[in-house]
């Protein structure tokens, strides 16, 4: 953990949002700028009875799944159809978890010390219940290790840290984030290409197999040199074979089997093609990665080596660490 003068607070898996109320007026704006008010009708009308007359508030919009963050289910709250949006805003509630207040009436907060924002963002939300809540903070570094263990376990990832006497700054790295980084083995299957050319390899693309004996697409591993993804596509060449009798084959989409395309991409891709190149699965290769959401590594994962010493079938949903469980409602509580 950093030394002394910093706040520490879980670090939520969701849709990082920043709520503008003013008045009856509520606009909801992702990290990117992108609109996303008309996809949670329940989050303005919480914010209504919850937040400030007028205010700007920087937080998290998540959804609960019994007792853990469930981000696939907030993933299909992105929907262009006003009647399923209306349906999901009952089936699959979101939360707001804030942890900053940016602006409070007439005045802009942003260049005050978070220790003050943090002081202010308690007295405005005093009185908040579900589903606003503010986060856990604390300056204790040993409590903050133990949350770091304790809470991904309710499906958080990791533990950010805020310089106490720090402005501000978006888009600046001002925090820092502290995440869960684990390793596995996995079986190479297939490869996106680059989008500057066939000549390139954009991504690898990985496989565990389950219990059945199926092989899952559990992610991708990117964040090569482009002299290095040149480099794959000639040291894969030898491995490219044709769908058909491949494990993601499309009549193994149309069985249920996760493969690459019906398992990456979301509504925020817009048309993004999510073709693969697929290889004969006779490779292994080691990847850093955070942490499992279902089936799959919630990130991108990064290369670490290959694993010529390991078998394809030796790579399974078993070598995963499973984080212990640990109640959400202790986290938004605390």
């Amino acid at each position: 953990m950093p030394p002394e003068g910093h706040g520490y607070e879980p670090k939520w898996d969701g849709f990082r949002a920043i709520v503008f109320r003013d008045g009856d007026e509520v606009e909801i704006g992702s990290r990117n700028e992108r609109p996303m008010t008309r996809y949670f009708p329940e989050m303005v009308e919480a914010v209504k009875k919850q937040l400030p007359p007028r205010c700007v508030v920087d937080g998290e919009i998540v959804v609960i799944n019994g007792d853990r963050l469930d981000f696939e289910a907030l993933q299909q709250r992105i929907h262009p159809a006003e009647s399923r949006v209306k349906l999901l805003s009952v089936e699959t509630p979101a939360h707001f978890v804030a942890f900053d207040l940016l602006a409070l009436d007439d005045e802009d907060l942003t260049g005050r010390p978070f220790s003050e924002r943090r002081a202010a963002l308690e007295r405005a939300l005093a009185s908040a219940k579900s589903p606003v809540h503010l986060t856990s903070m604390s300056t204790d570094p040993a409590l903050a290790g133990a949350w770091f263990d304790q809470f991904e376990g309710a499906g958080l990832d990791g533990v950010v840290a805020k310089p106490l006497d720090g402005t501000y700054r978006p888009g600046a790295r001002a925090m820092l984030k502290i995440k869960h980084e684990r390793t596995a083995d996995c079986v190479l299957a297939g490869y996106r290409v680059h989008k500057d050319g066939a000549h390139l390899v954009g991504s690898l693309l990985l496989g565990l197999y389950d219990e059945s004996g199926e092989l899952l697409n559990v992610g991708a591993a990117s964040a090569f040199t482009m002299t290095r993804r040149a480099e794959l596509v000639a040291e894969l060449a030898p491995l490219v074979t044709e769908l058909e009798g491949h494990p993601w084959a499309p009549e193994k989409q149309e069985a249920g089997t996760r493969t690459p395309r019906n398992a990456e991409g979301s509504r925020w891709s817009g048309k993004k093609n999510y073709d693969f190149v697929p290889l004969r699965p006779e490779r292994v290769v080691e990847v850093k990665y955070d942490h499992l959401e279902g089936q799959r590594f919630r990130h991108t994962a990064q290369f670490k080596r290959w694993r010529p010493d390991r078998e394809p079938g030796s790579c399974t949903y078993e070598q995963l660490e499973t984080p212990v469980k640990y109640d959400l409602g202790d986290v938004l509580s605390g």
